[in-house]
């Protein structure tokens, strides 16, 4: 018996019993587990998608990364030489010595609209640069929130 009650002939008094009963604890447990063996599937996005394997190793950084630019004024920079629109694959076709094969990283200015960038994209596809990589800065801390009138 799990709490059973020791009595002492010669005494009248019951003794106490010092051990721990732990079937209320075990009931817990076992509730618990069920309780989170129903929550864990819910939890779960089920959408059944075949994702290909990759087996590709990181691509190596270019000693000399060529920089494309399109800045705030819809301007075309190359390094730091703004060129024309017009002169863009000729300019590319220089500074590569006509590898297409070379990575050009795209960096925009925030004020550029969508449409200008993907209109730079398209003429660089067009030139026949196909790899090209997005430039984007490294968000380090979240931005300070702003201050109201009146906080202190």
């Amino acid at each position: 018996m799990a709490g059973g009650i020791r009595h002492n002939v010669s005494d009248d008094e019951l003794q106490e019993n010092h051990e721990i009963n732990v079937t209320p604890f075990i009931d817990v447990m076992l509730v618990l587990l069920i309780i989170f063996m129903v929550a864990a599937p819910l939890a779960t996005v089920d959408i059944n998608v075949d994702l290909p394997a990759s087996t590709a190793t990181p691509a190596t950084r270019p000693e000399q990364p060529l920089y494309l630019t399109l800045k705030e004024d819809k301007s075309i920079a190359v390094g730091n030489e703004t060129i024309s629109r017009e002169t863009l694959g000729s300019f590319l076709d220089q500074r590569t010595q006509g590898d297409k094969e070379t990575r050009v990283f795209l960096r925009a200015d925030r004020a550029v609209d969508y449409g200008a960038l993907m209109d730079l994209m398209n003429g660089l596809r067009d030139t026949g640069y196909l790899k090209i990589a997005l430039v984007g800065l490294e968000s380090v801390s979240p931005r300070p929130a702003p201050t109201g009138e009146g906080v202190q």
